[in-house]
């Protein structure tokens, strides 16, 4: 999700969050595909309070570091806000896409983006919150993209949530957007690939690690 609670100046400054700057039509800012099947492609972003996607430079240096593992992958974007890391997946390869955001409309305008570019069968939104889809059954889910409002208490949480509800793969990808100044703790598992800063966002994206095997009882032939 894209909300960052702050002052109301900092809500107006679309261009240090938003992938193309500029107000779209009745007012709307847009979002911009990067690569893959719908690369430059642009799409309608809500009117919504400090509503704005993942900027197009960190967007691109996130895929770069995915370029082996999009494709094929089952994605899930919570706090999707205007979903532009779920599209993005989509556009290069990924299987299918789960997005997860509470605010009715701007879950309705994310749908019809999926709409209109033709992935509708692969994107499915989900309006609720995500604690509330993290309590409930889970499949799991080989990349997610994680982006909670800031200063809110909530990533600590949602990442204890995907590790102990099972909603990760065994070696799955999780990305995660948070405040510069915020010491997260992330589940033992986790290991720190790459991060990338820009404006007061940290972006960190971690690998689960498989389960160490357990040692061979003493005495035993190889």
């Amino acid at each position: 999700m894209k909300r960052r609670p702050s002052s109301p100046s900092r809500h107006r400054r679309a261009s240090s969050r938003g992938a193309a700057p500029g107000p779209g039509p009745a007012g709307r800012g847009k979002l911009r595909i990067i690569g893959g099947d719908y690369r430059r492609r642009q799409l309608p972003v809500p009117d919504s309070p400090g509503l704005r996607p993942t900027p197009d430079r960190v967007r691109e240096t996130l895929f770069n570091w995915l370029t082996g593992v999009t494709p094929g992958a089952r994605v899930l974007d919570l706090y999707a806000g205007t979903g532009a890391l779920g599209l993005e997946a989509l556009s290069r390869g990924a299987r299918q896409a789960c997005f997860v955001e509470r605010e009715p409309r701007v879950a309705q305008g994310l749908a019809a983006n999926l709409a209109t570019l033709g992935a509708d069968e692969r994107g499915r939104v989900l309006t609720q919150a995500a604690e509330a889809f993290l309590s409930g059954p889970a499949t799991p889910f080989d990349l997610v993209f994680l982006d909670p409002p800031f200063r809110q208490g909530l990533a600590e949480a949602t990442c204890v949530g995907l590790e102990e509800h099972g909603w990760l793969e065994a070696d799955a990808w999780i990305y995660v957007e948070v405040e510069q100044e915020l010491a997260l703790r992330v589940p033992d598992r986790w290991r720190l690939h790459r991060e990338v800063k820009a404006g007061d966002t940290l972006g960190r994206l971690y690998r689960r690690q498989l389960p160490a095997p357990s040692p061979s009882p003493a005495g035993d032939a190889c």
